[in-house]
């Protein structure tokens, strides 16, 4: 998708009652009340007249000489990119205003997440914009693939990323095509403009190879689901083929995570809760934030999206966070 990495970043708009009681297990505070505002009460506020919260601070791994927390904020739900249904897209890109986009970088903050991931959109730039008027320092690493449209890198970079990565969907499909020599072409042009550069992907043999072909890439975005599967890979891997292609298979984090471990180099895990579809209850979250901590390497960090209209899930997954991706 041209807004972001194709619905990456687990979305729980579908599991209210169980993130109810997970919130009163984790005494994670109250929980934000039912409404278009959700736990967003502060709107408007500089960050530095939020009181933060008093909680240990959040693990964290050397990226690219930042420092980031173990796990980033995701922009799937901020780009209204939802799998389950047309009608949750829609609620979502009602509910991300620029306001609100500013709202969640600071909240983030506030209970310790300190890098947000995601695509370039005019509603990400605005977002970020304001969060940055109101005094929020979130460090921004942005997804591209090369469209060929220089003002758009442009666009990207006067908004100062401190790394991009190759768009996921892109890197696949390249591959699929035959022109994995783009990717490569694409992390030299941004060590060009002097930010560090990573490559996302859905399917670890491709993570694989960009590996052994050392093209000088600084990191990796993994995901734990291969959602570009084509039908004919489905039938030939399955037996059968999904409903769409947005597939998700049991064997998959295996599959990545394996890969992940292998790889020299830092690695961003994203999709680790399926698209929202392993949080029905609050022990499956936990149960994927524990396996998602346990598989990746000491120096690796997960990416979630979040969309807090219901419930304070950057608090909840902060929390787990703390949890289960302690290195030491």
């Amino acid at each position: 998708m041209a807004n972001g990495e194709s619905r990456h970043d687990g979305s729980r708009a579908n599991c209210l009652g169980g993130r109810r009681e997970f919130f009163r297990q984790m005494g994670a505070g109250t929980l934000a009340a039912a409404c278009f505002g959700g736990f967003l009460s502060n709107s408007g506020q500089a960050a530095e007249s939020i009181p933060s919260d008093k909680t240990a601070p959040l693990p964290t791994i050397s990226l690219v000489g930042k420092t980031i927390t173990r796990l980033l904020v995701g922009s799937n739900p901020i780009q209204g990119a939802s799998q389950p249904t047309l009608h949750v897209q829609r609620h979502m890109n009602e509910y991300y205003t620029v306001e609100h986009i500013a709202d969640l970088f600071i909240h983030c903050e506030k209970v310790g997440i300190n890098t947000f991931q995601g695509s370039y959109s005019d509603k990400v730039r605005d977002g970020l914009r304001l969060a940055r008027e109101r005094g929020s320092k979130i460090q921004w690493l942005c997804l591209a693939a090369d469209t060929g449209d220089d003002a758009a890198l442009e666009n990207i970079l006067a908004l100062k990323p401190f790394a991009v990565v190759h768009h996921g969907g892109v890197t696949d499909r390249l591959f699929r095509e035959g022109k994995p020599d783009k990717v490569h072409d694409f992390i030299k042009k941004i060590h060009d403009k002097g930010l560090a550069a990573g490559v996302s992907s859905h399917v670890p043999n491709n993570v694989r190879a960009v590996e052994e072909k050392d093209w000088g890439n600084d990191f990796f975005m993994t995901c734990f689901y291969n959602v570009v599967r084509t039908k004919e890979e489905m039938k030939r891997d399955f037996g059968g083929v999904a409903v769409d292609s947005l597939s998700y298979w049991a064997g998959d984090p295996d599959a990545m995570t394996a890969i992940i471990r292998q790889s020299r180099k830092p690695c961003l895990a994203f999709k680790i809760l399926a698209a929202g579809r392993l949080c029905w209850s609050p022990d499956s979250v936990e149960q994927t934030f524990q396996y998602a901590f346990r598989n990746i390497k000491p120096t690796d960090a997960v990416i979630v999206g979040m969309y807090p209209r219901f419930e304070d899930e950057p608090q909840a997954n902060a929390a787990l966070t703390r949890k289960y991706g302690r290195t030491a």
